[in-house]
């Protein structure tokens, strides 16, 4: 069914005019100013409201499996959430462990989604190991239409890799075109001061940031670098949570390192205090890298001001509080790492950042889906509007209010780390590919209709 939306601001992350926008065969066919509805046709008065391209969430996880146990939302919960929220394609890292086939994990997380998954979704590969058969199949797996590789520089002898495999995996990455995302953290320096903090009896959440200080992060970065810029490879830092890891990032892309930088929204609102709450509360706010000084939030707002950070990315990963995160009770090793925001990102990106006055609306939208888009090898198709690109939309009304709770979230967790929040503005009709998916905070799609997107080369 075709679909306009009219009357409404659109805001890319260049300009901001108020037009209609007609939608036939699940992309944007005719941009302008009084368009007509043709017979049959669902109309969406977007008056007062803007009109961004659908975001994209470059940094999530929806089948997890982790320490015997499996990450709360699958690809039907977590993309209903996703919609929800404004979020409209999600890039999944899919983590097979080190002694498993490359090939049977990417057909495993494929299976996991396809048929399932309700919003539009893709991959990052990841590469727990490089041997001959690991690089046969990842050349295959990018002939896929995969365009990303994931490799972890921690997690000792499970999903890490060495400096030989990180060295290899580079190089292909560069043969292929392929962006390599990149966890940064020292793997020796944490797995020795989990061992100390350990046998010193400082078993409690709070001690999971001093187990992996920033230093610990800057030095992963630091080494990625290295690698990056005598490999020539394109990489990305996921998840960077602080100033020291930020100036290393930095210098290593003026002296010409291809590198993007993705921040999360719960370092930009969240800080390591949080994870020191008494009776065990802290383990809700355990991540890695962790929740950081409350000083690194003004540095990490003015990079992405100025567009040194490219992305604000969630690594969902959810985890309930009350069984999962309580493996952890009296060894902090043991909590699953994560916090769930999926479904709060976009609102909470325009409450504290631009009715903040931290960032404007195009670089929310550039941020949160056009960055993402180009770098992923999905623009033009997702993170722009214009006619030709995938009608992936989200009317949302600046006006919105309303409060957090995971009462009424609909992401598959018990805990909201955002509970009782309150934020200004939120979606009111989000669609994927010219279908209206979420309207005023309840799906209302097609279960299983997303559709895995093959990528190509991306850029920055």
């Amino acid at each position: 069914m075709a679909l306009l939306i009219k009357n409404g601001e659109i805001v890319t992350a260049s300009e901001r005019y108020v037009a209609d926008i007609y939608c036939d065969g699940e992309t944007i066919t005719r941009i302008g100013r009084g368009l007509p509805a043709p017979a049959g046709a669902q109309v969406i008065d977007a008056s007062g409201q803007y009109i961004f391209p659908g975001f994209v969430d470059p940094h999530v996880h929806l089948h997890l499996p982790v320490m015997g146990t499996l990450s709360k939302d699958t690809f039907g919960t977590g993309s209903r959430a996703a919609l929800i929220g404004g979020t409209t394609t999600l890039i999944e890292m899919c983590c097979p462990a080190r002694g498993d086939d490359l090939m049977a994990g990417f057909e495993l997380w494929m299976s996991q989604a396809a048929g399932v998954s309700a919003c539009d979704f893709s991959f990052h590969m990841g590469v727990s190991r490089f041997d001959a058969a690991a690089e046969a199949h990842l050349r295959q797996i990018v002939r896929r239409g995969i365009s990303s590789f994931k490799i972890l520089l921690a997690y000792k002898g499970t999903l890490g890799i060495d400096d030989t495999e990180l060295y290899r995996t580079l190089k292909l990455a560069r043969e292929l075109g392929v962006v390599v995302a990149a966890h940064c953290e020292n793997e020796t320096l944490v797995a020795e001061r989990q061992r100390e903090l350990l046998a010193a009896g400082r078993t409690e959440p709070r001690w999971h940031h001093e187990s992996r200080p920033p230093r610990v992060e800057a030095e992963g970065v630091h080494h990625l670098m290295s690698f990056a810029e005598l490999t020539g490879a394109s990489v990305y830092i996921v998840h960077l949570s602080c100033k020291e890891a930020l100036a290393e990032a930095l210098a290593a892309r003026s002296r010409g390192v291809k590198v993007g930088i993705e921040t999360l929204i719960q370092y930009l609102l969240l800080d390591k205090t949080l994870a020191e709450l008494p009776d065990f509360e802290g383990a809700k706010y355990v991540m890695s890298p962790p929740l950081r000084d409350a000083s690194n939030q003004p540095v990490l707002w003015e990079a992405l001001r100025s567009r040194a950070i490219d992305t604000v990315a969630t690594d969902h990963a959810p985890f309930d509080f009350a069984t999962q995160k309580a493996m952890g009770r009296g060894d902090f090793t043991r909590i699953p790492s994560g916090i769930p925001s999926l479904e709060e990102r976009v609102k909470l990106l325009y409450s504290r950042g631009v009715a903040e006055g931290r960032i404007d609306l195009h670089t929310l939208v550039d941020c949160a889906s056009t960055k993402a888009a180009r770098i992923f090898g999905l623009y033009p198709r997702k993170g722009e509007i214009k006619p030709g690109s995938d009608a992936d939309l989200v009317v949302f009304d600046p006006h919105r209010r309303g409060v957090i709770s995971a009462r009424t979230h609909a992401m598959n967790v018990d805990y909201s780390v955002f509970e009782g929040w309150a934020y200004e503005g939120a979606p009111s009709a989000v669609t994927v590919r010219g279908e209206i998916a979420a309207r005023d905070g309840r799906f209302v799609g097609t279960p299983g209709r997303g559709r895995f997107v093959a990528r190509a080369p991306g850029s920055f």
